[in-house]
């Protein structure tokens, strides 16, 4: 072990474990207090604060909580909200690797909050606090809000905390190791004839506006085939950087596989192609047997539970399709945790 390692794991470090959050119970009031603090995130709807403001109370939380907490309800466990415990899970299994780090969860929305986790770790005294924000593929949305959320909330203290962050791990070496593990033996098991990569949508414009020159993303056709100066904050670059990787790894034949973006809300131009019409699309086309993998997330949660193993499924039989099988998340997996602690470890 080299002096540098040696030293950072005897250093006194707090490690914030952040992923976006759950309601608290699958009930349309909770539901409710959940959406609006998500949706209320500028970075999230980045509208004028009049129009988000307009638009969510007069359109979006009069109805949608009811629907969201009836798909919730679809995936509650008896230990709750999945993501909530697949992240106490993980927790422990970081603690296990990483014994003198003081680790907390912090959601970015709803609880266990990042104020009271920050609050936890200050107060442990630690060093210096790694923010980690679970998100592999990088967007202001997710990356950018967790992340500002903890600056902020240094920023407040008579003593600001020394914060370290977490970057993007798209193409981290581990992290596809993991997914190759989760994958291959679902894969080989189910033998599909066809493989999508399913990952969070996002509307255009929050792409667009990663890119500093304004003249590349989504400006030609090979915008995401390399990582360059000009995408190296794009959310579709990175998630079709996963893809090739996984591709690679899996040996996925070509004509095989293809990649989609789910979850959309509004209007607005959004990533495409949508998985909610590539799913039934492929069923139509002949597709029996279809594998959907969701390598945005490292959790199973609503979007991939029910949004993707309960309606994507409904929508590809219904359409033609024999059975469609729902990869795991990375969830708390060995490979994952030893990969999440290793980037950890070099922070």
């Amino acid at each position: 072990m080299d002096l540098v390692t040696t030293m950072r794991e005897n250093e006194n470090v707090g490690i914030l474990l952040i992923n976006t959050g759950t309601t608290a119970a699958p009930k349309p009031a909770e539901t409710r207090e959940y959406l609006r603090e998500f949706l209320s995130d500028p970075r999230v709807i980045d509208w004028p604060a009049l129009l988000r403001w307009f638009v969510l109370n007069a359109f979006i939380l009069p109805t949608r909580p009811k629907k969201s907490a009836e798909a919730y309800a679809k995936v509650w466990t008896a230990e709750g909200s999945p993501i909530l415990a697949i992240s106490r899970e993980s927790l422990a299994g970081i603690k296990q690797r990483l014994p003198h780090a003081r680790v907390e969860i912090g959601m970015r929305y709803g609880e266990p909050s990042i104020p009271k986790a920050m609050d936890a770790l200050i107060a442990a005294r630690v060093d210096r606090i790694i923010a980690a924000p679970l998100f592999p593929q990088y967007a202001s949305a997710a990356n950018g809000s967790a992340l500002e959320l903890v600056y902020s909330i240094a920023a407040k203290r008579w003593n600001t905390p020394n914060i370290s962050a977490l970057p993007a791990f798209y193409s981290d070496e581990g992290f596809l190791r993991a997914w190759e593990a989760v994958a291959k033996p679902k894969l080989d098991e189910f033998r599909p004839d066809y493989v999508l990569l399913s990952y969070h949508g996002l509307p255009e414009r929050h792409v667009k506006k990663t890119d500093p020159t304004g003249a590349h993303c989504l400006q030609k056709s090979d915008c995401c085939d390399t990582i360059t100066g000009a995408n190296q904050y794009c959310y579709r670059a990175h998630c079709f950087a996963t893809s090739r990787e996984l591709v690679r790894r899996l040996r996925l034949k070509d004509g095989a596989y293809s990649t989609s973006f789910q979850s959309r809300l509004g209007r607005d131009p959004w990533l495409l192609p949508p998985t909610d019409q590539v799913v039934p699309g492929l069923a139509r086309k002949g597709v029996k047997r279809l594998a959907v993998m969701c390598p945005a997330f490292v959790a199973d949660c609503l979007e991939t539970l029910e949004e993707i193993g309960i309606r994507a499924k409904e929508s590809f039989i219904a359409s033609g399709g024999e059975d469609l099988v729902l990869v795991p998340s990375l969830n708390a997996h060995p490979a994952w945790l030893d990969a999440l602690a290793e980037m950890l470890r070099k922070i």
